[in-house]
């Protein structure tokens, strides 16, 4: 994978704490009433019913705890940006894990509730500099908070879409963060200046190889809400579906970015 050229992104530690517990505060309030036909009810991933997703949400944020349990790696050997090219491998093995959770925790308001007491308290008790060993590699906690942040985005919005009339909120620095972490790793996957790639209010990078633009509106232009690019970026919505519908709109001769989406299985 060729590494990004520009200077890392950076991420407000207290802001990224704050959104993955404002996040998972809003899904654990939204689905607290939940009826057993309504957790019942079919997801877009795969044989997952909404019971199963709610599970897999906390087992996402338990990722923290896990590591944490592990001895600190010697050294970061990643940047935060490589991490949604490291999800796929992992699916099978969180597929039979979240099914055994779903199994294990029949009362979901009680189980949420203990996932956000505990990170509350391991994220008091662990500086952000912390190591962590993750399927992407060694990161600092206060980096993988960020993932922790994309994960509840996207499966918040997997909720929303699997329950009517659910509408969980997206906290806004969540929402933020995962857009544009999703942004920079399409720009890792297709290094280049010849494309950009526009998400206001939250990212605006330039990818794919070819002539560089310096000044005045670039020849290649794409630009869509942040919903509709998380949900490109990580295979919810296809891109021929989402010109189609006017989710997005694309301009120039390099601007159909179809091939290189999703950057997050």
């Amino acid at each position: 994978m060729p590494p990004a050229k520009k200077r890392a992104r950076s991420y407000d530690p207290a802001r990224t704490r704050a959104a993955v517990l404002g996040q998972l505060g809003d899904v654990r309030e939204a689905v607290r009433g939940l009826t057993p036909e309504q957790l019942a009810l079919p997801t877009r991933l795969g044989e997952w019913t909404v019971r199963e997703l709610i599970a897999h949400i906390g087992m996402a944020v338990t990722a923290v705890h896990r590591a944490l349990e592990k001895p600190a790696p010697p050294k970061q050997n990643v940047t935060v940006v490589h991490w949604p090219f490291a999800t796929a491998g992992s699916a099978p093995a969180i597929d039979e894990f979240t099914r055994g959770l779903a199994s294990d925790h029949p009362d979901l308001d009680s189980y949420l509730a203990d996932v956000e007491a505990s990170l509350r308290t391991l994220l008091a008790e662990h500086p952000g500099t912390r190591l962590l060993e993750t399927n992407a590699g060694a990161l600092p906690l206060d980096d993988y908070l960020v993932t922790r942040a994309v994960e509840l985005v996207v499966h918040t919005d997997d909720l929303n879409a699997a329950v009517p009339g659910l509408d969980v909120p997206y906290d806004r620095q969540a929402l933020a963060a995962a857009t544009r972490l999703l942004a920079d790793a399409l720009a890792v996957k297709a290094p280049g200046g010849s494309t950009e790639v526009r998400v206001p209010p939250y990212a605006v990078v330039q990818c794919v190889e070819g002539p560089r633009h310096t000044r005045g509106t670039p020849p290649n232009v794409v630009e869509t809400d942040p919903l509709t690019w998380i949900r490109l970026a990580t295979g919810r919505v296809a891109w021929a579906d989402a010109v189609k519908q006017a989710k997005v709109s694309a301009s120039g001769e390099r601007a159909d970015i179809g091939g290189l989406l999703p950057v997050m299985a």
